[in-house]
């Protein structure tokens, strides 16, 4: 065969890759798969969970106002002190329990008081003195205990009860009121136990009714936090601001207070056993911020010195010198403003958006003592979040005292956008 018949007869070369891909079916199919691929990205960023909203709290550390005050604390035994409506400020020394002496009848009259709540300057019901009554009467006073005299039919009304229970301090009548109360004085015990428990009164425990037993023990904090819980009580606070009081049978008494109507002093309880010590647990009003306000302090464990051998004497001096030097260091202060910035929400798809205080914070404290603020948030955030809601709280502290103050948010943190979803793996 010839050259030019060999070129005629030869098979048709198949068409190379390049014609394959410009295809018009191939084109659609690439096309196709492009759409696909995109519609995916789209449903796939779309719905793919987005970062979190991150919160963060704003560094809120001051102190109030003033040099750093120095409370002249007793050389012995243990102290506390706190105003009413903020709380307990300072501490000294251990707070481990210790007897308590006639103090344990703070909370004789809060059950007496709780379970048979009185006004201002109501009587209440009667209480009549039986043969029993006497014989208790009878061997405390052979005890050497404080004591006040009855007599089988004599009547008193809850109120005077009280009076003679804390103005002159009498141990047979704790007695007297635990029976009238609960049936025995170790039913009543139980009960001055519960309350303990329910008002937060840690390492407080009670034996009897009187103070008598050095079983009855509590720290100076818990009979604190106790003596302001009595003084919301207006018979209560009206009986231990009493000088004196004339009973049916005994007569004229005295307050063993002997500091009431000095410094502003208006109550509220002293102890003494040998075992005990000097025990006073104190209200005094002053002026803090051109407020006034009720300084609240217990002084436990004061026993007698070569150069003073009286422990009530002892205590009481220990208390004059603590409100005298506390009056000077306390302060009232703004310590968090209404709108301050004490925390930040943030996102990666908006700017940072703040969280305000929703009002401001004043707080009384010791001149130079710490102020701390801890934010609390929810802990899962999620946009979107309007202006101006509510959004978690600042716990404020001075002290023992802490105040919680709502935050609102300043603007509005949207959620994250589209565009923002589609540009960001």
């Amino acid at each position: 065969m010839s050259p030019a018949n060999h070129a005629r007869h030869r098979l048709p070369r198949s068409p190379g890759p390049s014609r394959m891909a410009t295809s018009p079916s191939m084109r659609l199919l690439l096309l196709l798969l492009v759409v696909v691929l995109a519609i995916a990205y789209v449903v796939v960023q779309f719905v793919r969970p987005v970062p979190p909203v991150t919160a963060s709290a704003a560094s809120i550390s001051t102190t109030m106002p003033g040099a750093p005050a120095s409370l002249s604390w007793p050389s012995q035994g243990e102290a506390a002190i706190g105003v009413e409506g903020t709380g307990l400020l300072a501490t000294h020394g251990a707070q481990t329990p210790t007897p308590l002496a006639s103090v344990t009848k703070l909370m004789t009259a809060y059950v007496v008081l709780h379970d048979h709540p009185l006004t201002t300057t109501a009587p209440g019901p009667n209480i009549t003195i039986t043969p029993a009554d006497v014989a208790t009467y009878q061997r405390d006073k052979a005890g050497g205990d404080s004591v006040v005299a009855v007599q089988s039919g004599e009547q008193l009304s809850e109120r005077q009860a009280l009076e003679a229970l804390l103005i002159p301090s009498g141990d047979n009548i704790a007695a007297l009121l635990a029976e009238w109360d609960a049936g025995t004085e170790t039913a009543f015990v139980a009960k001055m136990n519960a309350a303990a428990k329910q008002l937060g009164l840690t390492h407080t425990h009670y034996a009897d009714a009187s103070g008598v037993l050095s079983g009855t023990q509590s720290t100076a904090v818990s009979q604190v936090r106790l003596a302001m819980v009595d003084m919301s009580m207006p018979a209560f606070r009206a009986i231990v601001d009493m000088a004196q009081v004339t009973l049916p049978i005994v007569g004229l008494q005295y307050n063993v207070d002997a500091l009431l109507g000095k410094d502003g002093i208006v109550g509220v309880k002293t102890g003494y056993t040998t075992t005990a010590g000097g025990c006073f647990v104190f209200a005094q009003h002053t002026t803090i911020g051109g407020r006034p306000e009720t300084l609240v302090g217990a002084i436990f464990r004061q026993f007698g010195t070569t150069a003073q051998p009286s422990a009530i004497t002892e205590v009481f001096d220990a208390t004059t010198a603590l409100i005298t030097s506390a009056d000077h260091a306390l302060e009232r202060a703004t310590v968090v403003r209404h709108g301050q910035v004490v925390g930040h929400l943030d996102a990666p798809w908006a700017g940072s958006v703040d969280l305000e205080a929703a009002r401001g914070v004043t707080l009384t404290g010791l001149a130079g003592q710490r102020v701390t603020a801890t934010v609390v948030l929810p802990d899962k955030l999620n946009a979107p979040i309007p202006a101006g809601r509510d959004f978690g709280t600042a716990k404020v502290k001075v002290g023992n005292e802490q105040v919680t103050v709502p935050l609102v948010t300043s603007s509005a943190l949207p959620s994250a956008p589209m565009s923002w979803r589609l540009t960001n793996l």
